[in-house]
């Protein structure tokens, strides 16, 4: 089993707490994302005494920070906490199409949120250390550079990204792919499908059929390994990027540091080798947000996701973590500049990217542009229910739900690769999935929960228990909501009735009491 090794942050503070170190909470939620925040803001509604402490200097992980385009799969699974928050931020789940925010919106939604008085807020503090006794987590450690703040707690939620609380406590967990014969799936492990793909026939060396003059940038010398075989890889990140149209409120787009078109190599022979694509959603997914701004995703054989670049990410410390942003940011703003600039791009798509800019009213603190990487999947916990594909599928169910999730199951690109066909080698990426689910289905308690004997004091709704294809199907914003308001929930009964575990919530509790 993994286990993740805390250094200090290079991430700055903007809040202390001197009290930190004295007082206890009845909560401490590790992760200022989405579903933190709901479950802070459940507890506290609940009569509780919250902490809510974010590693980055931004509350509202992706929600507020870029991904605008809300991916459910069905708006009914939307409830509770999570509905209030998308009405109040102008969103109508009645029409999917209109569920689009900017960053900006969102972020002012959430902080209401976290104004309640039941709530204390930290953000740019990240984990560099748990203290246990038995089982139960005691206190938490949280570093800013050389500055440090201790948090004691009753209870605690991890509902970060990466789930490094629940791996310094001890708890189990797994990342990469499963083997598909491990649960019994189909989808799982290695999968070389047509989504995002290459078509055939593009050389990946230097010099074309020349394997003597190295592969191009961003092509693996590794083998791609058996269909459905199981492997440490990780799912492709990238950032969903917010950029404006209007002059008045634009930072055109410069060389960014450490441009080297070379590294776009590779989308040049893509072009070539697809002549009638030339529109801007041929090599991204350009979706329109309010006030002449965009959440700019993915799309097709080369495009934002940074493929096969974050392998070390989720046990990686924080200034290795940081290096691997810098890097994916790198690479995303020199996509940018060269669709707009380099002769080499069809004229059309070029002149269209050329328009853009980054928008002078978002990500104010931070150069206009997202803190925030898109950590589609880190470390999964091995807890009390292991979602899998059969739950996707709905040949099980689950008996202890507290939350639905509806989208299909997804995982992006985790390798790109050589491959021979017809005695001719040509690059391929491996890894996209795009499978249908049955349609909503319910998410254990027991998925948020770990084992009894490695933890009784602590929920995980974000790395929750399930395998790599079922995660792809979990792993939305809104469920995500869904599943911290219901932890939030949890510890609420947990602490009133005077139980010793989360494992002996009732989930049927939990339901009774969500808003």
């Amino acid at each position: 089993m993994n286990r993740y090794l805390p250094i200090l942050s290079i991430v700055s503070a903007a809040v202390f707490l001197s009290s930190a170190c004295t007082k206890e909470y009845d909560l401490c939620v590790y992760g200022g994302t989405a579903s933190g925040i709901m479950a802070a803001y459940a507890a506290a509604e609940e009569g509780l005494d919250v902490v809510i402490v974010e590693p980055t200097e931004r509350f509202g992980g992706l929600t507020a920070g870029g991904l605008g385009q809300t991916d459910i799969g069905n708006t009914d699974i939307v409830r509770g906490l999570a509905l209030e928050f998308y009405r109040k931020i102008g969103t109508d789940l009645s029409h999917p199409d209109k569920c689009v925010f900017t960053p900006s919106s969102a972020l002012r939604v959430f902080e209401e949120y976290l104004a309640h008085p039941g709530i204390k807020a930290v953000k740019g503090y990240h984990l560099a250390g748990v203290v246990k006794e038995g089982a139960a987590i005691k206190s938490i450690r949280a570093a800013k550079g050389a500055d440090t703040l201790t948090f004691r707690a009753k209870w605690f939620i991890d509902s970060s990204y990466e789930g490094d609380l629940m791996a310094e406590a001890g708890v189990s967990y797994r990342t990469g792919r499963e083997d598909n014969s491990e649960y019994g799936e189909t989808w799982n492990g290695v999968q070389m499908l047509s989504g995002h793909q290459f078509p055939d026939g593009v050389d990946p060396y230097v010099v074309p059929g020349d394997p003597e003059s190295g592969l191009l940038w961003g092509i693996s010398d590794r083998e791609p390994g058996l269909p459905g075989s199981g492997d440490g890889l990780i799912q492709a990140y990238n950032y969903r990027i917010c950029l404006t149209d209007s002059l008045e409120n634009m930072v055109p787009i410069t060389e960014p540091e450490n441009y080297d078109p070379s590294r776009y190599e590779l989308l040049v022979r893509l072009y070539e080798a697809q002549p009638g694509k030339t529109g801007v959603n041929d090599y991204f997914i350009w979706s329109l947000m309010p006030g002449r701004k965009t959440d700019i995703n993915n799309r097709g054989g080369f495009s934002t996701d940074m493929i096969g670049m974050n392998y070390d990410y989720p046990e990686a410390s924080w200034e290795r973590r940081e290096q691997i942003k810098k890097a994916h940011k790198d690479y995303t703003l020199g996509l940018l500049y060269f669709t707009a600039t380099d002769p080499r791009v069809p004229e059309a798509l070029r002149r269209e990217v050329a328009r853009w800019g980054l928008p002078k009213d978002e990500y104010v603190e931070s150069g206009h542009w997202t803190p925030l990487l898109y950590i589609r999947e880190s470390r999964r916990m091995v807890g009390g229910y292991v979602a899998t594909q059969a739950d996707c599928e709905g040949t099980r169910t689950a008996p202890d739900p507290v939350a639905l999730a509806a989208y299909t199951m997804d995982s992006h690109n985790c390798q790109r690769v050589v491959v021979h066909k017809d005695g001719k080698a040509m690059v391929k990426n491996e890894g996209n999935v795009e499978m249908p689910v049955w349609s909503p289905y319910p998410v254990s308690y027991r998925s948020m929960t770990p084992i009894r004997s490695e933890c009784v004091n602590l929920l995980v709704p974000v790395c929750c228990s399930a395998t790599h294809i079922a995660y792809g199907s979990i792993r939305m914003e809104p469920v995500f909501m869904c599943m911290g308001e219901a932890a939030g929930r949890a510890v609420a009964i947990a602490e009133k009735g005077g139980l010793g575990a989360v494992q002996d919530v009732d989930s049927r509790d939990i339901v009774a009491r969500l808003k």
